[in-house]
């Protein structure tokens, strides 16, 4: 196990990147699973993705399909880069908890969060992962961005407030399905992923304030992005 799953055992939090089980299960969902269920998935932007560095991949969230798209359209396959994700607590208990925790899978308990999940978060980004926050903070239905949680920016800056030589970077993604969930088989998918905030820029204010502008940032590059796609008007 890596260093920084042997770290949060402290925190009683259960993660890793297996080397056999990863890069397996991404091979699998790219070359079967995905083409199978879905007519055709379309990504924009992929220039964006930054190949080095602490990153936060901030999507939007319409589906359970989420998690895979976005490792499809930004993981190891595109940046040779393995993503983390913080998931609900009810995700990683199981049998599909066990496979949840060893692709990067960590839980936060929505109802009752402690800060070990925000402990590791930081931990993850401070050792140059790449983490997959969803910052709307549970699916939505319906398409038009409503509320942006401000949870993201949050943790975004208290890891380069902890680390000041840290270069992080968000980098807001629209998933756009052809239909709403649930998805039916052959549904159309467009990913566009924007450019990247560098969070850095938003640290020369309070932490309230730089909270407040990096989210409301956030809001409107995911509006900008999650626009009905050209091919479905």
């Amino acid at each position: 196990m890596s260093e920084i799953a042997s770290e949060t055992n402290a925190m009683g939090i259960e993660s890793e990147i297996s080397p056999w089980l990863t890069p397996l299960t991404y091979f699998l969902l790219s070359t079967f699973v995905l083409p199978v269920f879905f007519g055709r998935i379309e990504v924009h932007g992929q220039e964006h993705l930054p190949k080095e560095g602490a990153v936060i991949l901030a999507p939007t969230h319409r589906s359970r399909w989420d998690p895979i798209i976005l490792a499809y359209a930004a993981g190891r396959k595109v940046t040779s880069r393995d993503l983390r994700y913080m998931v609900l607590l009810e995700q990683t208990q199981g049998i599909q908890g066990w496979f949840v925790r060893r692709l990067g899978g960590f839980p936060i308990d929505r109802d009752h969060p402690g800060t070990s999940s925000i402990r590791y978060s930081i931990e993850l980004l401070q050792n140059q992962n790449v983490l997959v926050l969803f910052p709307e903070g549970h699916i939505i239905p319906d398409n038009p961005i409503d509320q942006i949680q401000p949870g993201v920016a949050r943790i975004a800056l208290q890891a380069i407030s902890n680390q000041s030589d840290l270069r992080l970077n968000i980098v807001p993604v629209s998933i756009y399905y052809q239909h709403p969930a649930p998805l039916p088989m052959g549904c159309k998918v467009w990913v566009n992923i924007g450019s990247p905030l560098n969070v850095r820029e938003y640290q020369q204010n309070s932490m309230k304030n730089a909270t407040k502008n990096l989210t409301a940032d956030l809001k409107e590059a995911l509006k900008n992005l999650h626009q009905r796609p050209s091919q479905l008007l």
